[in-house]
C-alpha cells in the first residue's frame, strides 16, 4: 500500500541500504560457498519482514547493484540508486525523495543484514519512537540498526563507527526495548550463528541448512523464526 491511511498514527517509509554485491558483507565471506546468494537471501528476509510491518507504507531498497534492485522489485519494494559514494549521503538523498512523496510519514533507515528480523519487533520499535527522531542501538550498544525521523524532522544519518554515540549526540533518542532480532545485525559467521539461534528467515535458513561452510561457520540450530513474517516472500 502507498497510502498512510490505516497504518496507525505514525506511518513509516523504510530505506534499506545495500552495498554492491562485490563489496557487501566482506567479513561474512566464507560462511557459505555462494556468498552473493547468502547476501541476497539475508536482504530478502530483512526486506520481507520489514514490509509486513503494520506501520510501513513503503519500502525503498537503496542500492546501485542491478541484482539487488531486481530483488527489491521482485518482493514489491521500490528502489533508489543515489550513488553519492557514501552510505550516509545515499540515505540523505533517499530520505529527501521519500519526504517529498510521503510528507507526513516517519522516515526510517534499516540495515539489510537482519536475517532473524521479526516483524512485530520492528512494529514495537516504530511505536516506541512516537513520531520523534530516535534510533535502536545494535546488540553491542555502540552501533545503530534502525534510525527514525518523524514528520518535519531530518533523518540526519551518521552511520559508521560508534554511530550510536553520534546519533545520540545529534539529538536522536535512544530506543531500548524487547526487540532482540532488530538489534542483531550480521557481519561475521559467528554473528550469523547467533542470529540462527533467534531463528533465521526462510531464504537464509534454507540456504544455510544446505550448503553451510563447516570450516568457517560455527554450528548453530537451524530453526525458522517463529515471529518472522515471510508473507511477502516469493
Amino acid at each position: 500500500m502507498l497510502s498512510p491511511e490505516g497504518h496507525g498514527p505514525h506511518p513509516a517509509v523504510l530505506l534499506v541500504p545495500v552495498k554492491a554485491l562485490a563489496l557487501a558483507k566482506s567479513r561474512l565471506r566464507g560462511a557459505h560457498l555462494d556468498h552473493d546468494g547468502l547476501v541476497l537471501a539475508i536482504v530478502h528476509d530483512t526486506v520481507s519482514a520489514a514490509m509486513a510491518a503494520d506501520q510501513v507504507v513503503h519500502t525503498v531498497v537503496v542500492s546501485d547493484d542491478a541484482r539487488v534492485v531486481g530483488l527489491a522489485e521482485h518482493v514489491g519494494a521500490g528502489a533508489c540508486s543515489p550513488a553519492t559514494g557514501s552510505l550516509n549521503g545515499d540515505l540523505r538523498v533517499a530520505a529527501d525523495l521519500a519526504r517529498r512523496r510521503f510528507a507526513r510519514a516517519t522516515i526510517a533507515a534499516l540495515p539489510a543484514d537482519l536475517p532473524a528480523l521479526r516483524t512485530h519487533e520492528l512494529e514495537a520499535a516504530i511505536r516506541a519512537a512516537r513520531g520523534r527522531r530516535g534510533f535502536v542501538p545494535d546488540r553491542e550498544g555502540s552501533g545503530t540498526t534502525l534510525l527514525l525521523s518523524g514528520h518535519g524532522l531530518p533523518l540526519d544519518p551518521r552511520y559508521g563507527p560508534a554511530s550510536g554515540t553520534r546519533h545520540a549526540a545529534s539529538g536522536a533518542r535512544r530506543l531500548v526495548g524487547p526487540w532482540a532480532s532488530l538489534a542483531y545485525d550480521v557481519d561475521t559467521p559467528t554473528d550469523l550463528a547467533g542470529a540462527a539461534a533467534l531463528g533465521l528467515g526462510g531464504r537464509t535458513g534454507a540456504l544455510m541448512s544446505k550448503h553451510r561452510n563447516p570450516r568457517t561457520t560455527p554450528p548453530h540450530p537451524m530453526r525458522a523464526s517463529a515471529g518472522h513474517d515471510d508473507a511477502r516472500s516469493a
